[in-house]
């Protein structure tokens, strides 16, 4: 019998979950959570086969729970459903050692297998989201200026954002300019916006 935890904010995507993996023989649903940080509480608590986690819960996020499962739980493989499923989560999410992702429009008979899959030790990535994933590429920003440029969506002023990154005015300028540059956009709201869509901020 494989194990699971399934966490997801929605309640009725949730329950729609958990009522049709409890229709598959080898699966048993253990426990469930509405936000990342009950996400954890509960693998902790019931330590699964396999964890299911939206990639956009509240608190933490499923690639963040993700993480802390694997040093925590390695033997706990972890699954990312998503309705956002941008290159830069997907490369996010597999550095932080996810067995998983798929989009929210898979079937639940679809869903299960993966996460036989998963147990067994191997992978399963949506093949869309890999291609595109690939098309993208590789971010071009350090970590500092994707804290930066992130820190700047909205359309917040330079010391906002400066006493939000604990930097200098100057050096937010700096770091804004050369994401701007690297992004190929012209002003810093299309910088966040072409990094968004990537999903690398």
């Amino acid at each position: 019998m494989i194990r699971i935890v399934i966490a997801e904010d929605e309640n009725l995507i949730r329950e729609a979950l958990v009522s049709l993996l409890a229709l598959e023989e080898d699966i048993e649903v253990v426990g469930q959570a509405a936000s990342g940080d009950e996400a954890l509480a509960t693998a902790r608590r019931h330590s699964p086969d396999v964890a299911v986690l939206d990639l956009q819960m509240p608190g933490l996020s499923g690639i963040e729970v993700a993480g802390v499962l694997a040093r925590e739980l390695p033997r706990c493989a972890c699954v990312i459903v998503t309705s956002h499923g941008l290159p830069g989560h997907l490369k996010q999410a597999l550095a932080q050692g996810v067995r998983g992702f798929v989009p929210k429009t898979i079937t639940g008979a679809a869903l299960a297998q993966v996460i036989r899959t998963v147990h067994a030790g191997g992978r399963h990535v949506d093949p869309q989201l890999a291609a595109d994933a690939i098309a993208a590429g590789d971010s071009p920003l350090t970590p500092r200026e994707a804290d930066v440029l992130a820190a700047a969506d909205g359309g917040a002023p330079v010391e906002d954002i400066s006493s939000r990154v604990s930097l200098s005015p100057g050096t937010v300028r700096n770091y804004l300019s050369s994401a701007t540059t690297k992004l190929g956009a012209t002003t810093r709201h299309e910088a966040v916006r072409i990094a968004r869509s990537r999903g690398w901020i």
